[in-house]
């Protein structure tokens, strides 16, 4: 009987301390959309056929566990998407929250495991952008990523 060794393409096992991908999640609107981008050019990311999960964007003023499921899904279909941990975030708006709500947003996504890299209102994108894929560029450039050696 003869073993087989299965490796990483590298040979070596990724790096579970280092910061997982950065994706861009629109929120304005009634149901959440999620994009990444990849060296300056975005895609929208969408669930599996079978797994598709509906991502209701919560009220203003909704509480923080209802954020919470959002930022969860959100992160969800990301992660099974991208077939990679999702730890970073830019959110996209209707409008600015105010310091309480944005508060709250903040820990829910945080107990979601997302660290909030910016919220940003639509209306700050140009013309024609997607604001998902707006905001996943900018979650691109904000996202600290490892020095390299």
């Amino acid at each position: 009987m003869k073993l087989f060794q299965i490796e990483e393409p590298d040979g070596s096992p990724s790096d579970p301390d280092a910061p997982g991908a950065a994706v861009g999640i629109d929120a304005s609107g009634a149901l959440a959309e999620v994009a990444v981008a990849v060296g300056g050019n975005a895609a929208m990311l969408a669930d599996r056929e079978g797994f598709e999960r509906a991502l209701p964007v919560p009220a203003a003023d909704a509480s923080a566990a209802e954020w919470q499921a959002l930022f969860e899904g959100a992160k969800l279909r990301a992660e099974r998407g991208l077939a990679r941990p999702v730890t970073h975030a830019v959110v996209a708006l209707a409008a600015m929250p105010d310091r309480a709500a944005a508060l709250i947003l903040l820990q829910a996504a945080a107990a979601a495991g997302l660290d909030v890299l910016r919220v940003v209102p639509v209306d700050e994108f140009a013309k024609g952008e997607t604001p998902a894929e707006a905001a996943a560029i900018m979650a691109e450039d904000l996202a600290s990523r490892p020095e390299t050696p």
